[in-house]
């Protein structure tokens, strides 16, 4: 949604009572609320940001304009989870009201460490020209939620990059406190800088180097860039903005990315023997993942179900944006696999036998299993005209296809209405959590995913067979 300068900027003590009941008043009118996943109370949801443990509980902060479904002045809610599924908002913020993120709160994560939360964020602060100072800054969050923001700038705009220098990731390697920042280059090329603790002092940073990766440079910024361990092998995911499509085929307006690492030399800032550049998912919408390591080991990851720059139907009623389900990730014979965690099991109210049928609400599971040597084919949001979200199963060519281009109400067409991706032709396990509008697929227990919206009209709340013999089961799901 384009709004005005004026209004995208405007302080938040200077939206009026009246204002704020209208907006809340309009958010309620959406036809799309989701039940199970994360999305704002009014305004853009976009990063997640935070993802991490504290005082017994996840936590975990999304990105947010509270007063439309456009990029503004922004903040960060928290919310907080016991099981990864059930996630309550919490009240708290992290406000833009400090002289280091005047003009938002922009993209971070967070690591307990003395029973308190270090939050470590971008300060985007832009002069009387509107020229952006991008801030590497931090602050504590206590057990109470009270919000104290560091009086110095942790990491300094380094002479080597442009104003785009953002979104710090801390984590913990053997020990030692680092950080990665994403970055672009005074030649307009996206890279990441490495830095670490001094003495593990989060207080102070040095620069260690830019990271070396095997990445060839094609990308103008790399955004969200984050570091995880899975069986000890380094998993580098990350967002790089026009990236070359001789690189990696992809249909989004920016892909979701990673690559699986051997090791990590620190004191080089290299990862060693990456892989190929590889999508984290196939899907419509899926961008500025982010990912940590649990304190029992697991890594654990979620995404933005949305994109930069891209207008959606909920726009009208001024909010936009959603959390994906939290993602388990686990690597076998060298292929990242991510999979929701096993307590979303816990949302299963009832269980039947896989056959056609009129949902209630588009709130629901499919556990499914599709044959070798067939094309399977159904029809999701689907109604009595032969719409609907098509989903192609072909395991005679190994090939998934989602096609939304008779699905509810059309958007972002520019970048096409389908997204494919190769599987092998085996029988192929295929698990489906609906959400009245959001849809995420994962192909053999996860070695393929599959994110999108869809938003459907009045009726379009059918599953429908049209080619093929998938077996299994379907689960309605409550929250």
């Amino acid at each position: 949604m384009n709004l005005p300068q004026e209004i995208r900027y405007k302080a938040y003590a200077d939206w009026t009572a009246d204002e704020i009941t209208k907006i809340k008043e309009n958010v309620a009118k959406s036809p799309w609320h989701v039940t199970y996943h994360i999305e704002p109370k009014t305004g853009l949801l976009n990063d997640p940001n935070g993802f991490s443990y504290f005082n017994g509980k996840f936590s975990l902060f999304y990105q947010n304009w509270p007063f439309g479904a456009a990029h503004g002045l922004k903040q960060w809610v928290h919310t907080e989870s016991e099981d990864l599924v059930h996630f309550t908002e919490t009240g708290v913020v992290l406000l833009p009201d400090h002289p280091h993120d005047s003009h938002g709160a922009y993209s971070g994560s967070a690591y307990e460490i003395d029973d308190k939360l270090f939050l470590f964020y971008t300060g985007n602060v832009r002069d009387e020209n509107w020229v952006r100072d991008p801030l590497q800054i931090g602050a504590w969050m206590d057990k109470e939620g009270h919000i104290e923001k560091f009086e110095e700038v942790l990491i300094q705009q380094p002479d080597d990059v442009t104003e785009h220098f953002r979104d710090p990731q801390i984590f913990d390697y053997q020990g030692q406190f680092y950080a990665i920042v994403g970055a672009q280059s005074l030649e307009k090329s996206g890279f990441i800088k490495l830095y670490k603790a001094t003495n593990n002092n989060i207080k102070q940073w040095e620069f260690i180097g830019n990271l070396e990766f095997g990445g060839k440079g094609s990308e103008y910024m790399i955004e969200c860039p984050n570091l995880v361990f899975v069986d000890n092998h380094p998993v580098l995911l990350y967002s790089p903005q026009g990236l070359d499509k001789s690189e990696l085929n992809y249909d989004n307006i920016y892909p979701n990315t990673y690559k699986i690492c051997q090791s990590f030399d620190t004191q080089n800032a290299i990862l060693k023997g990456a892989s190929e550049i590889q999508n984290l998912d196939y899907g419509f919408e899926a961008y500025a993942t982010q990912g940590f390591n649990a304190p029992d080991g697991r890594a654990l990851i979620v995404s933005w179900i949305g994109g930069p720059d891209v207008d959606y139907p909920t726009d009208q009623y001024d909010y936009q944006g959603a959390m994906s389900l939290v993602k388990e990730l686990s690597i076998r014979d060298g292929k990242l696999y991510q999979y929701p965690v096993e307590a979303i099991k816990e949302l299963r109210s009832t269980e039947e036998t896989f056959v056609e049928k009129t949902t209630t609400d588009n709130c629901y599971e499919l556990d499914l299993t599709f044959p070798a040597n067939e094309i399977g084919e159904l029809l999701l949001f689907a109604d009595t005209k032969g719409n609907g979200l098509r989903l192609i199963v072909d395991t005679i060519n190994g090939k998934v296809t989602l096609d939304r281009s008779q699905a509810g109400v059309q958007y972002a067409t520019d970048f096409g209405t389908t997204r494919q991706c190769d599987i092998t032709t085996n029988k192929t396990q295929v698990r489906i959590f609906v959400d009245k509008s959001i849809i995420e697929i994962f192909i053999n227990k996860g070695e393929k995913v599959f994110t999108s919206r869809v938003f459907p009209e009045a009726g379009q709340t059918g599953i429908k067979l049209l080619a093929g013999q998938p077996t299994g089961t379907y689960f309605e799901l409550k929250y």
